[in-house]
């Protein structure tokens, strides 16, 4: 099967500090493929080139076939890429439905004089949005609070309302970057119904994630980094028994997990 995303040879160096060292990942078509590693191993680094916010110093990365480690972030979302990040990145003055919509940006189709003008078709697509994003948010269970400020949200919901964002964009693709981090136990159930359901769609999850136990139940395939270099790759079963990993993370993280 053709990889839907394949990054080769990526390299980046932040002064002296090289953050990817030759790095490479290949992510099929409808599959969970996870990303693991100590603090500071390079996981977000890699989500950043993957997605545009950094540019490599070296390397090649490929999407349904096209190159496109040249391109900006907004035109890899078009292509079907979607991501959350580490940091919240939400608007608080905003609801939770207006913070959903912005997800449905990439793909509206009318254009700004249409938008003044408010014509019927600018009526029906905004209809549809709305009804997309709401069930972005029952997918959550975050429905019942469409109308509540973002800024007033849990920190456990505001992420939650942040995956449903990405989720709104229709991606092909879906990068989550921690996206259990500081949430409690039945939040994460609700992440992970949500990425098993997506998936279930014919979504590809790349995901980060500390949660060890999380990441060997949802993964068909799993990158073990370690500063900024592949150490691992493999099947859960086959990267739990490898002894490398062991060594730099597996067998802390699982005592911690």
């Amino acid at each position: 099967m053709n990889a839907l995303l394949h990054a080769q040879g990526i390299n980046l160096a932040f002064g002296g500090l090289q953050a990817l060292d030759d790095v490479a990942l290949s992510v099929l078509p409808g599959e969970i493929h996870s990303v693991i590693g100590p603090n500071g191993a390079g996981k977000s680094t890699l989500f950043n080139v993957l997605t545009g916010v950094a540019r490599p110093d070296a390397g090649a990365i490929t999407f349904d076939g096209e190159r496109i480690e040249r391109l900006p972030p907004h035109l890899r979302v078009l292509r079907g890429m979607a991501r959350t990040f580490q940091n919240l990145q939400i608007f608080p003055e905003l609801s939770v439905l207006e913070n959903v919509l912005v997800g449905r940006h990439a793909r509206t189709r009318s254009g700004f004089l249409q938008g003044i003008l408010g014509t019927a078709a600018v009526r029906r697509e905004r209809e549809s949005d709305i009804d997309i994003a709401h069930a972005r948010l029952a997918e959550l269970g975050l429905d019942k609070r469409a109308a509540q400020l973002a800024g007033s949200l849990s920190y456990g919901d505001a992420k939650l309302m942040e995956i449903a964002r990405a989720m709104a964009s229709e991606p092909r693709l879906l990068l989550l970057d921690e996206p259990m981090a500081g949430l409690p136990a039945e939040a994460v159930a609700r992440v992970v119904e949500a990425t098993r359901a997506l998936n279930r769609q014919g979504v590809a999850v790349l995901l980060v994630e500390h949660n060890v136990r999380v990441v060997m139940e949802l993964s068909h395939r799993i990158l073990v980094l370690n500063n900024g270099r592949r150490i691992s790759a493999g099947t859960p079963a086959e990267v739990r028994q490898d002894p490398a990993v062991i060594e730099a993370y597996l067998g802390v993280a699982t005592d911690a997990a």
